[in-house]
């Protein structure tokens, strides 16, 4: 579907401009949102920036997302997830803090502050390079909507359904190139999507 991230975000720029969106400024989701927000960004005449977000994971099981928290310490919890594995509210707010703290340390270091930009009546377009789950991008909307930005549109090359779903309360608009009924992974839509680094995801902010 799409050859990598950067032909992903010169595709989602162009499925844009058929939505007539306009932005005061792009946030990417790091890491590999930032190659597919950089065409985005250049494509609507915006700066580019980062929002950030961790996932907490479930206990004894890392990779399965719980719920997930800005480096505000705005969170979005997966109740359903929660209920069925028993976890402790004790346990979500411990990890909230360290996840939020991991979240500022990555927003520190993109940024060179653990604050986002001002975005006071700004309207903002958020890119990741794909949806699973989507709880790292529930609790980074909720961090752009706490900082009083006035029109917010997620934009994604490909996502789950559900998790497209999932998404649209949080947002003015969402939109997703493709929402293939057979979703396994954001990976398989892709036929380069390694990881970025660091360091490779700042040099997009940089041009």
């Amino acid at each position: 579907m799409f050859r990598d991230r950067t032909d992903a975000g010169r595709q989602l720029a162009d499925l844009l401009d058929d939505h007539d969106v306009t932005a005061d400024v792009v946030l990417g989701i790091p890491r590999g949102g930032l190659p597919v927000a950089r065409p985005v960004a250049d494509a609507l005449g915006a700066p580019l920036d980062v929002v950030v977000a961790s996932k907490i994971g479930a206990p004894n099981n890392p990779e399965l997302a719980v719920g997930a928290v800005a480096s505000d310490g705005s969170i979005w919890r997966n109740e359903e997830l929660l209920d069925r594995l028993g976890v402790s509210d004790e346990y979500v707010e411990r990890e909230r803090e360290s996840e939020a703290e991991a979240a500022r340390a990555k927003l520190e270091r993109y940024r060179g502050t653990d604050e986002l930009p001002d975005l006071t009546d700004q309207r903002v377009v958020v890119v990741d390079d794909g949806l699973a789950t989507g709880a790292t991008t529930i609790a980074a909307l909720r961090q752009v909507r706490a900082a009083g930005a006035s029109h917010v549109v997620l934009a994604v090359p490909v996502g789950s359904p559900d998790a497209v779903e999932r998404l649209r309360p949080e947002a003015d608009e969402v939109i997703a190139i493709e929402t293939p009924p057979h979703f396994s992974a954001v990976g398989q839509f892709y036929d380069s999507f390694g990881q970025v680094s660091d360091e490779e995801a700042m040099s997009y902010l940089e041009r």
